[in-house]
């Protein structure tokens, strides 16, 4: 039997606000199967649904210290112009610019409000 993904966890201070951020990003919507969790998922999904990757976020009493070994890369951009409204779009929701040693790339590395890195592709 083929493996499949099927979500990927965040560990967080405050799961419902980074919850909000990741639907906010993503144009999906949330939902909890109880305190301390928030699934972020398109909206009408029904689990275990093939057709997107889920996020379900986690609060947990200590922020992350160790250096992050997978992040999230968001699709392909249209255009230059699309990248640079998203990445702005982005900013507003509450991300950051970060430098994690990736030097001249087409691509924006950010941080979600609670640290986790993840790239705006450029087109292509």
């Amino acid at each position: 039997m083929a493996l499949q993904l099927v979500q990927v966890n965040f560990k967080a201070r405050d799961d419902s606000a980074l919850g909000r951020f990741w639907a906010e990003a993503l144009g999906w919507g949330v939902s909890s199967e109880g305190p301390g969790v928030t699934n972020v998922e398109p909206v009408g999904f029904v689990w275990p649904d093939p057709a997107a990757v889920c996020i379900d976020v986690v609060t947990v009493p200590d922020p992350e210290t160790v250096k992050h070994r997978v992040h999230l890369d968001l699709a392909t951009t249209t255009s230059v112009a699309h990248q640079t409204e998203l990445v702005a779009r982005l900013k507003d929701l509450g991300a950051t610019l970060v430098d994690v040693g990736q030097g001249d790339v087409p691509w924006t590395v950010l941080a979600d409000p609670e640290g986790n890195d993840f790239c705006v592709l450029a087109p292509r």
